[in-house]
């Protein structure tokens, strides 16, 4: 036979010749037809490796393999291939740049951004990116981000990704990794944050240079600044393990900050009202703990289009220049460490339904004229007007229901002090909906 093979170690135990200390490897089984040339060619960064491969494996004939045999590939010299992020959500001002110094140009839905793109939101700016494997990478409002790295090992399938945040915010929800070589990390200023699949968020405050991760499901593996985790370390090898429900606060260069636990879901006044007044608005039950509260709007449940962010002192928060629809609104309290806690989501429905009211005497006489007019004048409304001599129309003199015109005359009212609303009712979509005016009061002294 013209061709030989060193078989008679196991495939872990032999390392190339001359090498001073051991190789990582991963194994290939060889295939019917395969030649050193072609394997090299396929999954190596250079198909002149296919030398490396001969020494690392004793092989004296690279064109004649036996099919079945077990070969060493160096992970080292494994080819890898740049991956894109696809942009699935974006409004208000995003742009993204290549590198350092390219020009910044606005982010559209469905543009592919790849390894040295760096992207940044300005205020009210939001995108979120997917990534192959089906993780989502949002980058609220305020933020900058560099996409580091993007890569998959073509022989093993693993991937890499390493994302940079400058400033601001990173919102991630992580599929969990099949391959043991598979990263992804977030690197700050003063923190690195790796998990193998897990929702997390990292924020880092430029002006105080303090990291912030917000563990929500999973486990975070968290490192001070510099630490550079590899490709399949365990979670467990990094200096704090953040798991669910837990976040930590790292200032640059300290020590990665001990595990802390997270406020719980703050929960939402009134969480069925339809948002039909001229803002948006929600107020929050007050969460014992919290120095503060994070509202977040968004077209979908997951909150991956972001439209609205606003973090308030107080439990209440409004919105102006919503159109009309269906949203999701996310809630959270932080607490006086700056961790943000677990989010509770709500859907609700954007409805404006203004109600302009008047209350004039008629000329003349003892007469009063009320006069009204919806902001939806194309739907179909009935209206119903209260009239009182109290402020809280417990006894109305007057109670005028399914009135369909645009106004009602009470005639020959006496002296004194009055109190009234017009409440206007609509029926649209199998929905019903109703709007009150607030109670006004007027004088007569006559």
């Amino acid at each position: 036979m013209a061709w030989s093979l060193a078989w008679a170690l196991p495939a872990a135990a032999r390392e190339p010749r001359g090498s001073g200390a051991a190789e990582q490897t991963t194994p290939y089984v060889i295939r019917q037809g395969d030649t050193l040339y072609d394997i090299a060619a396929r999954y190596l960064r250079d198909s002149g490796d296919w030398r490396t491969l001969a020494r690392l494996n004793h092989v004296r004939a690279p064109d004649h393999l036996q099919p079945g045999v077990t070969l060493r590939l160096p992970v080292s010299l494994l080819r890898e291939d740049r991956v894109a992020a696809t942009v699935v959500a974006t409004s208000g001002p995003a742009d993204h740049a290549y590198g350092n110094g390219g020009p910044y140009t606005a982010l559209a839905v469905g543009m592919k951004l790849t390894e040295g793109d760096r992207i940044r939101t300005g205020h009210n700016g939001f995108v979120t990116l997917e990534l192959e494997d089906g993780s989502h990478v949002s980058v609220p409002q305020d933020s900058s981000i560099g996409l580091d790295r993007l890569r998959r090992t073509v022989f093993t399938g693993s991937t890499d990704r390493l994302i940079r945040l400058e400033r601001g915010e990173v919102d991630n929800e992580v599929t969990h990794a099949t391959k043991k070589d598979s990263r992804f990390q977030i690197r700050s200023p003063s923190v690195v944050a790796g998990v193998r699949g897990t929702r997390f968020r990292v924020n880092y405050d430029s002006d105080t240079q303090v990291s912030a991760v917000e563990v929500l499901d999973g486990a975070v593996g968290v490192d001070a600044a510099g630490a550079t985790p590899p490709p399949g370390a365990p979670l467990v090898a990094s200096a704090q393990l953040v798991k669910a429900k837990f976040g930590s606060v790292t200032p640059a260069g300290g020590a990665a900050g001990t595990p802390l636990a997270l406020l719980a879901e703050p929960s939402l006044v009134q969480p069925g009202k339809i948002q039909d007044a001229p803002e948006v608005a929600f107020d929050l039950t007050p969460l014992d703990g919290a120095r503060s509260y994070r509202v977040q709007v968004g077209r979908d449940a997951g909150l991956l289009d972001v439209i609205r962010d606003q973090r308030v002192d107080t439990p209440h928060a409004s919105f102006a220049e919503v159109p009309d629809g269906t949203y999701f609104v996310r809630i959270s309290a932080i607490d006086a460490n700056g961790l943000e806690g677990l989010p509770h989501t709500y859907a609700f429905e954007r409805r404006r339904f203004s109600l302009t009211t008047s209350a004039t005497p008629r000329a003349d006489s003892h007469d009063y004229v009320f006069r009204w007019l919806t902001g939806r004048p194309d739907v179909p409304t009935r209206y119903r007007l209260v009239l009182a001599t109290t402020p809280d129309l417990a006894r109305p003199l007057v109670d005028q229901t399914d009135v369909t015109g645009a106004e009602v005359i009470v005639q020959n009212l006496p002296r004194g002090v009055y109190y009234w609303t017009v409440i206007a009712e609509q029926f649209e979509h199998g929905r019903y909906y109703q709007r009150a005016s607030a109670v006004q009061s007027f004088t007569l002294t006559w």
